[in-house]
């Protein structure tokens, strides 16, 4: 008898329990509470961006959102050692975080380390679960700079059928001869 009054008491303790818990993560707490830095982003105020990024590192060191948001500044500032720097740190903090491995691979890109910019963006692939073009045209030119183009073809394709126009205009240039075809 005393078993089951406990099991009915129970079940409505992991109900409450359930609703009154915190389910956000860090890096969600982190989008919200760094909104003011992400807008000056969104308006390309990449230098009172940095600042404030800069300082939200300081005051919260092991946040993986201001190291990445610092690290984009850095990238669009064309710092690309600094930006290295800063998304290694975001993806060690919380690697879950797909911008960072974009990010980290177009600073890898324009530093021309395409070994190592390919593997960045084939993790962004992967995390990205084929869902953004931007990580398969990018994947798609540290391709062709490696040489890889039968597969460098292919991750354009993929691009295109996921509605990106860059890499439309990328096969229709040499080495890409294969007509392509746009869905609308």
């Amino acid at each position: 008898m005393e078993v089951a009054l406990l099991s009915l008491l129970f079940i409505p303790y992991l109900v409450i329990r359930y609703y009154l818990t915190d389910h956000d993560t860090p890096s969600d707490k982190d989008l919200k509470r760094f909104q003011k830095g992400i807008k000056l982003i969104k308006s390309r105020h990449f230098v009172e961006a940095h600042r404030f990024f800069d300082e939200a590192v300081r005051q919260y060191p092991k946040s993986a959102v201001a190291y990445a948001y610092r690290g984009k500044c850095q990238l669009a500032q064309e710092n690309y050692y600094s930006a290295i720097y800063d998304l290694t740190q975001a993806v060690n903090r919380d690697n879950t975080l797909a911008d960072c491995y974009l990010d980290r691979g177009i600073a890898h890109y324009h530093v021309e380390q395409y070994n190592e910019a390919f593997r960045e963006f084939d993790k962004a692939v992967w995390h990205f679960r084929d869902e953004n073009p931007d990580a398969y045209r990018w994947r798609a030119l540290a391709r062709i700079q490696v040489r890889q183009l039968p597969q460098a073809e292919s991750d354009l394709r993929r691009a295109v059928s996921l509605g990106d126009e860059n890499s439309f205009h990328l096969l229709c240039q040499p080495p890409f001869t294969r007509p392509v075809y746009q869905q609308k």
